[in-house]
């Protein structure tokens, strides 16, 4: 079933819409949320989160690639119940990850306002429209999924080092990017 066809379901408040759309994003919910939390049954109350919150967003929401829209939710449901099991602790992986960021792209917790951080993914997703169709995808199953190095460099049939300096040099790239929009770091 397409997806339009899946959000007119919603729509229509017809709960085959979460069947359909188990069927069609399942696996892509679940490797995101096991991505994050490293827990199979954790992974799983959070796609059947994501479910619920979007048989709550749509209506009013009618999001133009469903996939994306149900990547979002995944992920933010999956990185709520991480900071809630780490709040005492850190997880390594993600930590990693997101540290990697940290020089490239400016911190939404400090003073920036919530429309200077819409301003900054609109020109994050700027920025990686103009790179290669290879470091994008890169950047994206790193900062996006969270896949590990070594996943990335079989997926791509690379070696973890040269993933390691492709993944550098596309966030020292982003960094000038931003800082040329002026945006700062």
């Amino acid at each position: 079933m397409d997806d339009s066809s899946i959000i007119d379901l919603y729509w229509n408040r017809s709960e085959t819409a979460i069947q359909e759309t188990q069927q069609k994003y399942g696996q892509l919910c679940k490797t995101i949320a096991l991505n994050i939390l490293h827990n199979n049954e954790d992974s799983d109350e959070c796609v059947n989160d994501t479910y619920l919150a979007v048989w709550s967003a749509i209506p009013p929401s009618h999001p133009n690639h469903l996939s994306s829209f149900l990547g979002k939710i995944t992920r933010n449901i999956a990185l709520n119940k991480y900071d809630y099991y780490t709040a005492d602790k850190r997880n390594s992986t993600l930590t990693l990850i997101f540290s990697e960021l940290e020089e490239s792209i400016p911190s939404t917790y400090d003073v920036h306002s919530h429309y200077e951080a819409g301003e900054t993914s609109r020109l994050i997703s700027e920025f990686l429209r103009g790179d290669s169709h290879i470091n994008r995808m890169m950047f994206m199953r790193r900062y996006w999924f969270t896949d590990s190095i070594s996943d990335i460099a079989e997926q791509f049939g690379m070696s973890e080092s040269k993933v390691k300096s492709t993944l550098f040099r596309i966030r020292k790239k982003l960094k000038r990017y931003l800082e040329k929009e002026g945006v700062t770091i």
